[in-house]
């Protein structure tokens, strides 16, 4: 029996605060006139749905061309969002497992449609009712990247391991908050959802698998090796996993707002099991990893977000980037009557066919307690990151998913692109 450990609300009636006055929302970063439409947003934005802070970072053609910070990173010590102040990434991080996958199928390390228990040594954890389904052995690497491989945490009988933390320690018998190797064993001991290729239901633990492949094939640890061979390539080495309390976090991390403030057990020593606000130690983000552990500013998101772009600097070839955006086959890519869907499911990326040529449009978004993110590559060169520290407004809605639309609105409403590299300033 599965059940999930309950977060209790710090107050039965806590009112969410208003984190932006209608009178002051620190703004930071180059102004530019011709790009006014996208502080005319954010300003009324953050107002509007009280969000803390904001960061918000545009290129055009490869050039970065905006960025700014809105609100604050910590409200409490009235600390404005920098333009390279970094957020937590949430799901954001898988297009970035995704792209490590690829760069190992460039140098021919591993292939799509290789088991991935050719490279996934470990056994299932020993528990109360674990037994290991075999169709584990029909799980490729393309399966955990197309979310097909075989979870489903939306049917009544599935759930996602990576919200049961206590669970998990208490099945491994284990003192410490789970890693993605423990989530991965416990996981082994549960039985699948449907037959892996059988149709796409979005998955975290595929993407933990898909790190333990790298960490396989590698021998380095996953981190580590996305750093040296993914993110440094395009100039963006400083993104790093997250921490889960505050005083191990990195001097330009934002602080994070639940937008319940809602409690639970602190997972990391030496505060375990004191109550703490959910991004404090509440939620096992140390455990995240590969499927939504990173950490970075909109800009060197933005730096990694050109490995899509090819040429000399992005550790992927011309074919990893068509394999990466490609349609998926089966129901993961088409409707029940065969036709193509409108949008899709890659490898790591939500993608758009546009017209009847190559173009498309691809995107990501993020969701944990106190984050909410969105990272878009537009078909007509234009790219940005949105990244919030908070994961939903007073009605319960997602910034991310908010600004989604009004950020198209503005970029088509700018007049005039600068001709401008900012990349060289940050």
């Amino acid at each position: 029996m599965h059940t999930r450990r309950a977060f209790l609300a710090s107050a039965a009636a806590l009112a969410v605060p208003r984190f932006a006055s209608a009178v002051d929302v620190p703004v930071t970063g180059v102004a530019n006139p011709a790009l006014s439409p996208f502080d005319d947003l954010f300003t009324k934005f953050v107002k509007a749905n009280s969000v803390p802070g904001a960061g918000v970072a545009v290129t055009r053609n490869g050039k970065l061309v905006y960025a700014r910070g809105f609100g604050h990173a910590n409200v409490e010590k009235n600390t404005p969002v920098e333009p390279t102040s970094a957020f937590r990434l949430a799901s954001i991080s898988k297009p970035i497992t995704s792209a490590g996958i690829m760069h190992l199928v460039d140098a021919g390390k591993v292939k799509l449609d290789d088991f991935v228990l050719k490279y996934v040594k470990q056994d299932a954890a020993p528990f109360p009712g674990s037994k290991f389904d075999k169709r584990w052995n029909q799980i490729t690497i393309r399966h955990c990247l197309h979310h097909t491989a075989g979870w489903d945490r939306d049917k009544k009988s599935g759930f996602d391991a990576i919200g049961i933390p206590w669970d998990v320690m208490n099945a491994l018998k284990i003192k410490h908050a789970p890693t993605a190797d423990d989530v991965v064993r416990y996981m082994m001991g549960h039985p699948l959802d449907f037959d892996p290729g059988a149709k796409m239901v979005y998955s975290n633990v595929g993407y933990l698998v898909l790190g333990r492949v790298i960490e396989a094939v590698t021998e380095m640890k996953y981190a580590p090796w996305i750093r040296a061979n993914v993110l440094k390539p395009v100039g963006a080495a400083a993104m790093h996993l997250g921490r889960g309390l505050p005083e191990d976090r990195a001097p330009n991390e934002v602080h994070y707002y639940d937008s319940k403030q809602r409690k639970s057990d602190c997972l990391y020593p030496p505060r375990m099991r004191q109550q703490v606000l959910l991004p404090d130690g509440g939620e096992n983000i140390e455990g995240f990893e590969a499927h939504g552990g990173w950490v970075s500013s909109p800009i060197d998101l933005l730096r990694f977000a050109t490995v899509l772009d090819g040429g000399k600097r992005s550790p992927l070839s011309q074919q990893a980037i068509k394999d990466t955006l490609a349609r998926p086959d089966g129901l993961a890519g088409h409707d029940a009557k065969g036709q193509p869907l409108a949008a899709y499911y890659g490898c790591g990326w939500m993608v758009r066919p546009v017209g009847k040529g190559s173009r498309v449009n691809a995107w990501h978004n993020g969701l944990i307690s106190g984050t909410s993110t969105l990272l878009v590559r537009r078909n007509d060169g234009l790219s940005w990151a949105v990244l919030f520290n908070t994961d939903a407004n007073p009605k319960g809605e997602q910034p991310a998913s908010l600004i989604d639309g009004p950020m198209h609105d503005a970029a088509n409403a700018v007049k005039k692109w600068p001709d401008v590299d900012l990349f060289e300033k940050y």
